[in-house]
């Protein structure tokens, strides 16, 4: 698979615009402000293929990442961020809703949580929403760069025993400065793109 060979297939905003051609789905989940852009751009060594927003939750669209029309990445808005209406939160809610229901190309969906801060209250709920519906699910755990060893050590333990947290659940530790991570989640990419 060439992922050089990438393109934004559509920014979707209403549900009749979801994508259903065949292609495999990973979607990309987590809190406004957690690093979904900048891990995206880092997977596919582009620097701004999806836009890093100055301002959380400005995404508000599913945006499909064509990689050599093998698989979709789809970006889903950012969850969590306190400073929208009561009428955004809504429509992005029935927006990702309408993602997830019978879609059978989604193939896996890549948690993000930032390390530094843990699990949110949000994030619980999402990861609980995964456990319940069976969706398979692994954890990029994000701004791995901004811990001292021992830090990094404790805030993996803590999301490895939190009791939203699957004990079998791959977590992966990701940098977008660093590129840590970055090959362990391309493998698991090209290898859902082979399916």
């Amino acid at each position: 698979m060439n992922k050089n060979n990438v393109s934004l297939k559509i920014s979707a905003g209403r549900p009749d615009q979801i994508v259903h051609d065949g292609i495999p789905q990973i979607a990309f989940s987590g809190r406004s402000n957690v690093g979904k852009s900048s891990l995206i751009n880092k997977l596919l060594n582009r620097k701004s293929l999806a836009r890093v927003s100055g301002e959380p939750g400005k995404t508000v669209t599913l945006n499909y990442y064509n990689v050599d029309n093998s698989v979709y990445l789809v970006d889903l808005p950012g969850y969590g961020f306190a400073r929208r209406s009561d009428a955004d939160i809504k429509k992005w809610s029935a927006l990702v809703e309408s993602f997830f229901d019978n879609n059978h190309s989604l193939d896996l969906v890549v948690q993000l949580v930032d390390l530094k801060v843990g699990l949110t209250r949000d994030d619980e709920g999402m990861l609980n929403w995964l456990c319940e519906t069976g969706t398979p699910f692994v954890i990029a755990a994000t701004k791995s760069d901004k811990l001292n060893a021992t830090g990094r050590a404790a805030s993996l333990k803590a999301l490895e025993d939190s009791p939203f947290v699957p004990e079998d659940t791959e977590i992966i530790p990701f940098s977008s400065k660093s590129g840590e991570g970055t090959d362990k989640l391309w493998n698991i990419v090209a290898a859902i793109a082979k399916k």
